[in-house]
């Protein structure tokens, strides 16, 4: 299988999807949770057939004059409710107002603490990705021919803004159209991703690395024996993963649902960059340092 020397395909599919992306993250952004912007969350359970319309919840909240109340509802039994942050007098007063149920969850932030844990998750990410950068880098210290192996490292460094940008599009415009909120649980699933991804494509690099020991091709075939070679290794992999994920996303807790869609959506972008993205990327750059040279 030709994947190299089709790589430009390959980049055009990835470039068509990461212009979606960045374009419904300038166009409608992400919408931020409590977690990031503060306020309350509260999650009731009704028995079967029980729960109270929308409509009429809202009649029995609207005496407390809650700001920016928003119900949702989760299933056939479940409520969600979002507001600004409250005390625990008032969280009393919703919970006899909309009896008798189970309370699943409260949770309230003031927007101090938010601001603080959204400045601390990009912190993270941007931590990652340096980190993951350099070790790559080092990792592949004793290859200097055809590229140095501080060139792998950027590779992987592209490969891993492209499997953050495409979950990040997608959210932006599941946030405008249905409401969607990110949480910390959402950066939980990106800081997963980056690590699955770079683990794919670290076992492709390093098959190039021993494939350079063994053999004498040019490098633009040479990579793409290597990726060949792990091609099944990292689908059936991935396919594992994706198969348990998406049990979770259909039978699982409706709680966890777009956590689970944001690892599926970034796993399957992480391992088409491992494959389709970042050797490819080496060959092309291999390529064009080999256009600058005289002859």
């Amino acid at each position: 299988m030709n994947i190299i020397g089709n790589r430009k395909f390959y980049y055009a599919i990835s470039g068509v999807f990461i212009i979606l992306s960045i374009g419904a993250m300038i166009l409608w952004q992400l919408r931020p949770g409590i977690d990031f912007k503060g306020g309350a969350i509260l999650e009731l359970v009704y028995s079967p057939d029980k729960r109270p319309p929308v409509n009429s919840a809202y009649e029995s909240l609207k005496g407390l004059n809650l700001n920016d109340l928003r119900i949702t509802p989760v299933g056939d039994d479940g409520l969600t409710l979002r507001f600004r942050e409250t005390d625990e007098a008032v969280h009393q007063k919703i919970v006899a107002l909309l009896t008798p149920m189970e309370e699943r969850r409260f949770s309230s932030i003031g927007p101090t603490i938010g601001a603080e844990l959204k400045q601390k998750s990009l912190r993270a990410i941007a931590l990652v990705l340096l980190g993951i950068s350099l070790y790559i880098a080092w990792a592949f210290r004793q290859v200097s021919k055809p590229l140095n192996s501080w060139r792998y490292g950027v590779a992987t460094l592209i490969a891993l803004f492209h499997d953050l940008i495409i979950p990040l599009g997608l959210f932006s415009y599941l946030g405008h159209f249905y409401n969607v909120e990110i949480g910390t649980n959402f950066i939980v699933a990106l800081l997963v991703v980056l690590g699955f991804s770079v683990h794919d494509t670290i076992v492709v690099f390093d098959r190039i690395r021993e494939n350079l020991k063994r053999y004498s091709l040019d490098f633009e075939n040479l990579v793409n024996q290597s990726v060949n070679e792990t091609l099944v290794r990292s689908i059936n992999t991935s396919l594992t993963v994706l198969l348990t994920l998406a049990a979770l996303y259909f039978f699982g807790s409706e709680s966890l649902k777009y956590f689970i869609l944001a690892l599926i959506v970034g796993i399957f972008s992480g391992t088409y960059s491992s494959i389709f993205i970042a050797s490819p990327i080496l060959v092309s750059w291999f390529n064009f340092l080999n256009k600058k040279k005289p002859v």
